[in-house]
């Protein structure tokens, strides 16, 4: 390869860079990019390998020229690579709030092994500022690649603390009030940053923001739970990556989920969701959001499923013949189980020990004298010792397929295997029922709602909760993560250090 992924970030101080060294002149840092004053230049130099391998290099220079009064400004701009003009008094558009994305074409000739330079220069007859937000560097068949890794490495801090404010809508003239502070973090282990961000509080609230790309600062709308509008600003205060500890930096939960996408007929597996957004209100139901790639994702809160997977049940008797067989329980629909016996008991098998919280039953579609008056339900370990958890007796169901639930007057623990033990009937001579399930306590939040990558159609998305685990034992994910942190760290020592040994050489 003829030289590794190359840039200058200037949206943050210091500036981010990789495979470069960067000297200022007539310039400065300006929050979120560098500002060139007439005659001001930026050099940055950068190590190839082998250039022959390398025809002709993409490069990327993001800039604006800032304005003057009314004017739009005026700041040509000059790119040089070892000394050689690739353009000369180039006219970036100004007057404007965005950078402009000019792309150059560098022969490859211009190349030499080792430390070479590319200067930005501002020219001499600016009568504004030119302003650089970022500098990328790519093999021609290789293009963005650089891009991709500047935008990776930014998203490593993902955690965003802003200082906000409001003013009444379609007032311009109101001045702006001090808000709560936003604090977010979403992260589906995309490397990527979002540019837009809307939420909807368990108030009614709702907020829709929009980024400026280094994430300097947003502007967007807030209508308040009365209905009442605002417009809504932030600058950045804080930016770090996600730890242990960010779930200390706010008083809202931090959730995190285990994930799926629906294609294809079913669902799979995807990544780990990590979503907190607290804006100082009440805890937000719905998020919604855009990243830099154009992907995007809606997710709207609720209570997580408390019902438990029952695997299998079997029966002290059934009418299996009439195709009114145990099973039938397990089934959504209005089919049922009948025993021709006054009293019975069923065995159920859950997918995994659990602590059952409640239970139901549903009666069945005739004769309410076979529904189950007296029971008792019991739990076991292996299926062969049994512990009383709950009895009920004369109980009723004035209705077919009626529902209830029953919930156990303590907190049991978790069993594999339940039995409900039928010991009276409501007159019958037999005992039926049309299903029964369990439920454990609720674990949290879950989620539901779409996401949608860059170029393709939505896909179903849905999250359940993440189990907490105590944080004295690194979970695998977690020492994996520090693992790529630490590999990740090594490899920018390795480039600095080389680039330190070429300019030694040349010395």
């Amino acid at each position: 390869m003829g030289f590794e992924a190359t840039y200058a970030d200037f949206s943050v101080e210091p500036s981010r860079l990789a495979n470069a060294d960067v000297r200022f002149h007539g310039a400065r840092f300006a929050g979120s990019h560098v500002a060139l004053s007439a005659g001001g230049s930026v050099a940055l130099e950068f190590e190839v390998a082998d250039p022959e391998d390398v025809p002709q290099v993409t490069l990327t220079v993001t800039a604006l020229v800032s304005k003057l009064g009314s004017d739009l400004g005026y700041a040509p701009m000059s790119v040089l690579v070892q000394g050689e003009t690739v353009a000369e008094d180039l006219t970036v558009p100004g007057g404007g709030d965005l950078p402009q994305d000019n792309v150059f074409a560098v022969p490859g000739r211009l190349l030499k092994p080792g430390t070479n330079t590319l200067e930005i220069r501002s020219s001499d007859k600016s009568g504004s500022m030119l302003w650089l937000y970022r500098i990328t560097l790519d093999p021609v068949w290789e293009r963005g690649r650089s891009e991709r890794a500047r935008t990776a490495e930014a998203a490593r801090d993902s955690v965003f603390t802003y200082d906000t404010e409001l003013r009444p809508a379609h007032a311009s003239s109101a001045r702006w009030q001090a808000a709560p502070r936003l604090l977010f973090h979403i992260d589906r282990d995309e490397r990527s940053l979002p540019a837009q961000l809307g939420w909807r509080g368990e108030d009614g609230a709702e907020s829709a923001i929009s980024f400026q790309s280094a994430m300097s600062d947003f502007h967007g709308v807030y209508r308040a739970a009365d209905g009442v509008a605002y417009e809504y600003r932030g600058r950045l205060a804080d930016r770090r990556p996600y730890s242990d500890d960010t779930e200390n930096l706010t008083a809202s939960v931090l959730h995190r989920f285990h994930t799926e996408e629906g294609w294809g007929g079913s669902w799979h597996t995807s990544h780990e969701l990590r979503l907190l957004v607290d804006d100082g209100g009440a805890s937000v139901e719905r998020v919604t959001w855009r990243d830099q790639r154009g992907n995007s994702g809606v997710v709207a809160l609720h209570p997580a499923s408390s019902e438990v997977e029952v695997t299998g049940v079997e029966a002290s008797d059934e009418f299996d013949d009439g195709g009114e067989g145990a099973d039938n329980l397990l089934e959504d629909r209005r089919s049922k189980w009948l025993t021709f016996d006054e009293t019975a008991h069923l065995d159920f098998t859950l997918a995994r020990p659990t602590a059952v919280a409640s239970y139901s039953l549903t009666s069945a579609n005739d004769f309410d004298d076979r529904d189950p008056r007296d029971w008792t339900l019991l739990g076991s370990q292996d299926g062969h010792a049994w512990t009383p958890l709950d009895t009920r007796s004369g109980e009723r169901f004035p209705e077919r397929f009626q529902t209830r639930e029953f919930h156990l007057r303590s907190q049991a623990r978790a069993y594999r295997h339940y039995r409900l033990d039928i010991t009276r009937n409501a007159g019958g001579t037999e005992v039926q029922l049309a299903q029964v399930s369990f439920a454990e306590a609720p674990a949290g939040q879950a989620f539901t709602g779409y996401y949608q990558r860059w170029n393709e159609g939505p896909i179903g998305y849905r999250g359940t909760p993440v189990a907490a685990v105590s944080s004295a034992v690194p979970t695998a994910p977690r020492v994996a993560s520090e693992l790529q942190a630490a590999v990740a760290s090594l490899s920018e020592t390795a480039q600095a250090l080389a680039a330190l040994a070429a300019q030694l050489r040349k010395h």
